[in-house]
């Protein structure tokens, strides 16, 4: 067997401790900054707030307006809030909307980026940035949208409702999968897929019962580190094509749609490579696809497109854009295959 392969490893710091959110201002000053501009959705405004007062003088204010699908309009109302502070870095404080927005600031300025993730979004991890304008989301894959910092404080996800946990783990898992049949992939991308998606397995189902366990919470920050890593050393396919072309168009909610389509991108797959897939069905038992789908009923994650407010009709037009330009994949795609794919995880059947 070819042992061939090439291998980059991330640049990005990790920070990864309990309290560590608390050195945020040394981090800025150790990029050589003294003006962050820190970053969060409306919801966690307060929590941005509050971290702004912590950094004191090293920070000149809080622009708390980012969205799912980082679309373009709110990156252009950042971009002003960047000039007017006269910002020279950003700190991202929150999920994947949030991290978003700081990578499309970067990506325009260069600035550098401190994120403090509080799901298991995994994103952070990647120079990918996935933004929407005009009802359609593209990704671009740039060397400056890569960030420099990243902060992980379990103590800041105990909070996280474990509803939101379930999908935003899933979400994490989704980049794992994908990692194994990669094109690009190479042993250790797949090593730390396997060993993110354990993590998961054993850290999910338990902090349903104590989303307040500390060690838990670590548990799955560290897979959700483990699986935005990869992400960020290989290729997508499939399952993020769909999910983009679903959450740019139809503005259906990121973490939830991955947690519904994984089951069924992950079983169309597994036709192809069930060698490479074979790990999954080992840690989620039986096949790809049903093992991946018992487990996510199994923690109360939603299982049906439907329930995100689309109609049958919408999939038709998912089917079309889905196949259009799609990304590489292991399996060949035509639009009848993946209409049938959309109407299975439209009405939420656990794949054979």
């Amino acid at each position: 067997m070819s042992r061939d392969f090439l291998y980059t490893g991330s640049p990005v710091h990790i920070v990864f401790r309990e309290g560590a959110s608390a050195s945020t201002g040394e981090w800025v000053e150790k990029l050589g900054c003294r003006k962050a501009l820190v970053l969060s959705t409306p919801h966690q405004k307060a929590d941005a707030e509050a971290l702004a007062t912590r950094l004191g003088p090293l920070c000149v204010g809080v622009f708390a307006g980012a969205v799912m699908h980082t679309p373009i309009y709110v990156t252009e109302a950042a971009m002003l809030a960047v000039k007017q502070t006269g910002a020279d870095c950003v700190v991202s404080l929150g999920g994947g909307s949030t991290t978003g927005l700081g990578k499309a600031i970067a990506y325009r300025t260069d600035l550098p980026q401190i994120v403090i993730p509080t799901t298991y979004a995994g994103s952070e991890c990647t120079p990918i940035l996935g933004q929407t304008e005009g009802g359609r989301k593209t990704t671009v894959r740039h060397a400056s949208i890569l960030p420099e910092v990243v902060i992980y404080d379990a103590a800041l996800t105990t909070g996280l409702p474990v509803a939101m946990s379930v999908t935003s783990g899933l979400n994490a898992m989704a980049h794992a999968v994908e990692a194994l049949y990669a094109q690009d992939r190479n042993p250790i991308s797949s090593l730390m897929a396997v060993e993110g998606l354990r993590a998961f397995r054993s850290s999910l189902p338990k902090i349903a019962d104590a989303p307040a366990d500390m060690a838990l919470r670590a548990d799955a920050l560290y897979g959700a580190w483990l699986c935005g890593t990869v992400l960020g050393t290989v290729g997508m396919a499939l399952h993020h094509k769909i999910c983009h072309t679903l959450g740019g168009t139809f503005d259906t909610p990121h973490a939830e749609t991955h947690a519904i389509m994984l089951p069924h991108t992950a079983a169309y797959n597994a036709v192809s490579v069930p060698d490479l897939l074979a790990p999954v069905a080992e840690i989620f038992g039986g096949s790809v696809g049903g093992g991946l789908w018992d487990f996510a009923k199994g923690i109360g994650a939603p299982i049906a497109l439907r329930d995100l407010g689309l109609s049958e009709a919408d999939l038709d037009r998912a089917a079309g854009i889905a196949t259009e330009n799609p990304y590489w994949n292991p399996r060949p795609i035509d639009r009848s295959s993946i209409r049938a794919l959309l109407q299975d995880a439209y009405e939420g059947r656990r794949p054979t």
